[in-house]
């Protein structure tokens, strides 16, 4: 479970970013990014333990709610199942669709970027 978190929270870092202030930044990239410690995160900004634990508890619940009102990962998801199952069905049909099996190799390039 606690994998399955540390996957979304990061996975929505990388769509809200931008939307954060430099110490959430900071916060959560020390911490999620650089598998920092409460501890160590307080030592380097010269803040307690419980202000570091706050702040990044905050920024999740940040996240969590810029996520529900503008859905960007929901989307991004839903768009990649969409693309593999285009994928399997276009290579099981039409193995010999050149011109088709080459759209989906571009699909497929533009996944991985």
């Amino acid at each position: 479970m606690e994998i399955e978190k540390n996957y979304r929270i990061n996975s929505l870092f990388e769509f809200y970013q931008p939307l954060l202030t430099k110490k959430q930044n900071d916060y959560l990239e020390l911490y999620y990014g650089e598998d920092y410690s409460l501890g160590e995160i307080a030592e380097n900004f010269h803040v307690s333990r419980q202000a570091v634990y706050d702040n990044i508890k905050r920024t999740e619940s940040i996240l969590e709610d810029y996520e529900e009102k503008l859905h960007l990962y929901a989307e991004f998801q839903a768009r990649n199942r969409q693309a593999d199952e285009i994928q399997q069905y276009v290579r099981s049909h039409y193995p010999a669709d050149a011109k088709l099996n080459d759209l989906v190799s571009h699909l497929e390039s533009l996944e991985e970027e």
